[in-house]
């Protein structure tokens, strides 16, 4: 028999093994147990989290032979051939294949049809946000009074871009991202079923590159298994994503809180010998400071998903709360950089060099003592300058007192006697005095 991959091979066939989505669950369950049934659902969320897995298991559910349940038998024709992927009654429709009007009108045509085996006759539309107006336009009718033995099921990952009247006809039901606790524990457990060794850090790595998707964290669990020759090693599963270990990231942030620029670089230089993805290691340093964030105003609601509470504690004591908030905001801005740059090692190099000195509290030792040296010397230099100037500025007033004694300068006229008397007799009137004079003798 054929390698079946472990995303399919594991794909869960009842609502016990979902992983979580509780509260999507929860209301299934019941209305199933109560035979309360809704004549169309709608699943929304990301790639990977379980949409049309739960649809095909409500399909079972509706049809099973030994009746309507929550918990299907597993057993019974119905309920093999569904999970085979082989029954009549289930019509699987892929919308992004089948967007024009024409096949939509072609599926309505049959609607009015018994099913041919089961008790429903389940149309399972993916990706339904694919179809065009024309096709919504034409399924309104059908959708709002379907006959009794029809039900729709429909999964898409954009609900914005269905018409409200499609969202008013359907029940919603928004499934959540996946912890990354929660997918490393679900890949514990399939590793464990396949008998493969695996390490914890591993696949605490995996999940986090998932970002909430257990079908990606399959698919790289397969590589990884591939690349590790039979088993799931942090060594090959850091290489194999490019990403670099935690610790490398906790490494770096301690760093910065130093405020030692030799060692992010140094640090730098280790990560880049592994081949890293920087985008992937600037996101993982943006995650841990986000939760140092949180640990910094309240330790009780940070996040422990990663198991590495100790660590986030030690770094929210190390840095403090302005430069967590501007390293983020920093770290957010330089994602374009990273992606505009042509070397991308040096961008990212700048872009943390661009956080440390640009920090309220950043000061350069070096250029303390540097600078120390430097005023002291300059203060040498002046008052050298300053005591000769002295000498040659006391030198000087001596040659100009010298001077100023063999040519003394000539008496000035104070403004008073300058002024004019309105008594004192003018240069004329003292002129005609004279000439009398000079005639009398």
């Amino acid at each position: 028999m054929s390698y079946q991959v472990l995303a399919r091979k594991w794909r869960p066939s009842n609502f016990s093994q979902v992983a979580g989505q509780a509260h999507v669950l929860k209301s299934l369950i019941n209305a199933l147990d109560n035979e309360r049934l809704h004549h169309a659902y709608l699943f929304t969320g990301t790639r990977g989290v379980g949409k049309t897995t739960l649809a095909r298991i409500l399909a079972k559910c509706l049809n099973c032979e030994e009746g309507i349940s929550s918990v299907p038998c597993e057993k019974c024709g119905s309920c093999t051939e569904i999970t085979e992927g082989r029954f009549i009654d289930l019509l699987e429709i892929d919308a992004a294949s089948r967007t024009k009007v024409e096949d939509t009108r072609e599926l309505l045509d049959n609607v009015q049809y018994a099913p041919s085996r089961g008790r429903f006759k389940v149309y399972l539309i993916d990706e339904v946000h694919m179809l065009s107006n024309h096709s919504f336009n034409a399924l309104l009718k059908t959708l709002e009074e379907p006959p009794p033995h029809v039900k729709f099921l429909f999964a898409t990952t954009d609900p914005q871009k269905l018409p409200i009247t499609i969202l008013s006809r359907c029940l919603q039901f928004n499934l959540k991202n996946l912890s990354p606790q929660l997918i490393s524990e679900y890949l514990g457990s399939v590793l464990e079923k396949e008998k493969l060794e695996f390490e914890e850090e591993a696949l605490w790595q995996i999940a986090a590159a998932a970002s909430g998707s257990m079908r990606d964290a399959l698919t790289l669990a397969d590589q990884a298994i591939s690349y590790c020759e039979g088993q799931v090693a942090t060594d090959g599963v850091i290489q194999m994503l490019g990403v670099p270990p935690q610790k490398q990231v906790y490494e770096l942030l301690k760093g910065m809180a130093s405020r030692s620029v030799s060692i992010i670089l140094e640090l730098i230089r280790d990560i880049a010998e592994q081949t890293p993805d920087y985008g992937h290691t600037l996101d993982s340093l943006l995650s841990t400071l986000h939760r140092v964030a949180i640990a910094q105003i309240e330790p009780k609601a940070a996040d422990n998903s990663y198991g590495d509470m100790p660590q986030i504690l030690e770094l929210a004591s190390l840095i403090s709360a302005e430069d967590v908030q501007l390293y983020y905001q920093m770290g957010i801005k330089g994602r374009e950089d990273l992606r505009l740059s042509a070397e991308v090692r040096t961008a990212f190099e700048m872009l943390l060099i661009r956080m440390l000195v640009f920090s309220p509290g950043y000061v350069d030792r070096t250029n303390i003592e540097a600078g120390a040296s430097s005023d002291s010397s300059t203060n040498n230099e002046s008052s050298g300058a300053t005591e000769s100037e002295k000498k040659k500025n006391k030198l000087t007033v001596e040659i100009v007192s010298a001077q100023q004694l063999e040519e003394p300068e000539p008496e000035r006229m104070s403004e008073e006697a300058i002024e004019v008397s309105p008594e004192a007799p003018t240069d004329i009137e003292a002129e005609q005095s004279s000439d009398t004079e000079h005639e009398r003798c």
